[in-house]
């Protein structure tokens, strides 16, 4: 077999950080894709809704008022790429139940009640996030939760 080739886990992670290559956010690029069945359904990356300013345009307010990660996420122009992701799936008529999301980050408390609720399964992040809430409730969801160390991806 090709050394070179990556498993399943490092193709769709690779994705994901791609996919966070188009954030507007100031502070975390963050990407996300939904997978189900070895095939990418959604993607979704951290930004201002659609034909708003995005923060490298009007300023990040959370930065403006000293907001630490993981406090405060109503107080965001941005959406998180997770919410992103579901919200493509509604809008193009993708069904995302039972899918797997790869994220560049683990995800926030809202984005992982949100993925709990569209019955996503599995959980692959890379980078850590303050917010230890969203990872025991993730738990109790009894989604798969795998962290995947950055230099498994590099490319």
């Amino acid at each position: 077999m090709n050394s070179e080739r990556p498993n399943w886990d490092e193709y769709f992670m690779k994705i994901a950080h791609l996919v966070a290559t188009r954030s507007t956010c100031m502070r975390r690029k963050v990407g996300a894709v939904l997978v189900k069945d070895k095939r990418m359904l959604v993607s979704g990356y951290n930004g201002a809704p659609q034909s708003l300013r995005h923060c490298e345009q009007a300023g990040c307010l959370r930065q403006k008022l000293n907001i630490p990660s993981g406090e405060r996420h109503e107080i965001c122009r941005g959406l998180h790429a997770e919410q992103n992701a579901i919200i493509q799936g509604a809008v193009f008529g993708v069904q995302i139940k039972g899918a797997a999301l790869y994220s560049t980050h683990q995800p926030c408390i809202l984005c992982a009640k949100m993925l709990i609720n569209a019955g996503v399964q599995k959980i692959i992040y890379s980078g850590g996030y303050p917010d230890d809430l969203s990872l025991d409730m993730i738990r109790e969801a009894g989604i798969t939760l795998c962290q995947m160390d950055l230099g498994d991806i590099s490319t």
